[in-house]
């Protein structure tokens, strides 16, 4: 999986390429980390993701809660494939999907 980081002040995107999974997740879970301290706006564009995973889904739901204290968050260009996923597993009423 690819991540590409853009911040601007307290907004920040991260655009994900490829599939994140078991194997990628620790990377995004280390991203954010990393770089969401001050950060009010976090977006993550799905463009280019291909597949999700439960272990995907931990990570979204983590990061949910911190910008939930701090901010907002918001999912952007999810696929048909990702979107099912969101609504089958009940993340579609807990995330904001653009």
């Amino acid at each position: 999986m690819t991540i590409t980081k853009n911040q601007n002040g307290t907004h920040l995107e991260l655009a994900l390429e490829g599939r994140l999974d078991t194997t990628t997740a620790p990377q995004l879970e280390a991203e954010l980390k990393q770089s969401v301290n001050g950060v009010t706006e976090l977006a993550l564009d799905f463009a280019g993701l291909e597949y999700l995973s439960s272990a995907g889904l931990r990570v979204l739901l983590s990061a949910q809660k911190v910008m939930n204290r701090q901010g907002s968050m918001v999912i952007r260009n999810v696929n048909d494939t990702i979107n099912e996923i969101f609504e089958v597993t009940g993340f579609a009423d807990i995330l904001t999907i653009e």
